[in-house]
């Protein structure tokens, strides 16, 4: 039996509208979890999800913090898919995330293979990882593609890599491109390293029994020499293309600090080179040394993140997560370029 609220709403254009809305969300957030189950195993929605957030949680992440989560807007929505960096999780978006949100859109957080993991040994030392990633982030595209035709890929560091590699192998799904410390190039010292023969096995080596509990709960203490090393795969990989004739045909935003070790700003620098349509580049002063990780940081994400410093090795530069100073002037030209350069 229909429920009364039911039968109320058919009388109006409005209910009609959250009918669809309701229906669309729960159809996106079960096809969004089925693609965990066999990555992750056993998975249950996460205690954290909400109206309009739904996580996918599972006893083989290191908590709720590491779920890949969606924002969902209304069933006509545009969809950006966001996703983070190297040895991260979904958390590390969270905070653009919900600018984008509020901008319309609804937000799709995807958890790539590898990463939030309690034992993530096996996965690091995967010599089909970038592979891996490549393979997820194309079935999340699919699943947005089957809620709306207007997709924007967005990500962090290496989700800023991916969004790219995508966009060159798949240009007519993606609608516009939003990079975030976008790792188009890696610090000079490792660029010149991945060339040495037989490096990927002395990478193993050195990243022993690869170890996922730290100081951040949300990521892991440090990245995966042999994990870097399939980045810098795919990092070249996209350049080729771009040498060989690729063109970027898509509104671009990019976000880098001039201070940035690990992801020389160069790297997407070069990038806007063949980018031949409206583009931003939010450049953050080399004057506020702003690390690599903490671009994507605000004050609120900092608070959630927990922490603890005293597992920390505080020689270590940047080894300590910071609020960026300019984030909130970067999430001002964020929503300007959503507004007026993506599809609505």
């Amino acid at each position: 039996m229909k429920s009364l609220l039911h039968l109320v709403c058919l009388t109006t254009t409005l209910c009609f509208s959250a009918l669809a809305t309701g229906q669309s969300q729960f159809a996106l957030n079960q096809s969004f979890a089925a693609l965990y189950e066999q990555e992750l195993g056993s998975t249950q929605k996460c205690l954290s999800s909400s109206a309009n957030r739904y996580a996918v949680c599972s006893p083989a992440l290191r908590g709720d913090g590491n779920a890949p989560f969606i924002l969902f807007q209304q069933a006509d929505s545009p969809i950006i898919v966001l996703i983070h960096g190297l040895s991260d999780s979904p958390f590390f978006v969270s905070a653009i995330a919900d600018e984008l949100y509020h901008s319309g859109y609804t937000v799709i957080a995807p958890l790539l293979p590898g990463h939030g993991l309690k034992d993530a040994d096996a996965d690091m030392e995967d010599e089909q990882l970038a592979e891996r990633w490549q393979a997820h982030l194309a079935e999340v595209v699919e699943l947005a593609l089957q809620s709306t035709d207007k997709v924007v890929l967005g990500g962090f560091s290496t989700g800023g890599a991916l969004s790219v590699d995508y966009y060159l192998s798949n240009p007519d799904n993606v609608q516009g491109i939003l990079l975030f410390s976008g790792a188009l190039a890696l610090n000079g010292n490792v660029e010149s390293l991945s060339k040495l023969w037989g490096i990927k096995t002395l990478a193993r080596l050195l990243d022993g029994d690869y170890q996922t509990s730290g100081p951040n709960p949300q990521k892991y203490p440090k990245v995966a020499s042999f994990a870097g090393l399939e980045l810098m795969e795919l990092i070249r990989s996209i350049r080729e293309r771009l040498e060989e004739g690729a063109r970027v045909e898509v509104p671009v935003f990019v976000a880098h600090s001039q201070a940035d070790q690990a992801t020389p700003i160069e790297g997407v620098q070069n990038l806007l080179t063949y980018v031949d349509a409206d583009n931003t580049f939010y450049v953050i002063d080399e004057e506020y040394q702003l690390c690599h990780a903490d671009l994507v940081v605000n004050r609120l994400l900092l608070e959630k993140m927990d922490f603890d410093k005293s597992r920390a090795d505080l020689s270590e530069t940047c080894a300590i997560p910071q609020v960026n100073p300019q984030f909130f002037p970067m999430a001002r030209a964020l929503r300007g370029f959503v507004e007026f350069a993506l599809p609505k």
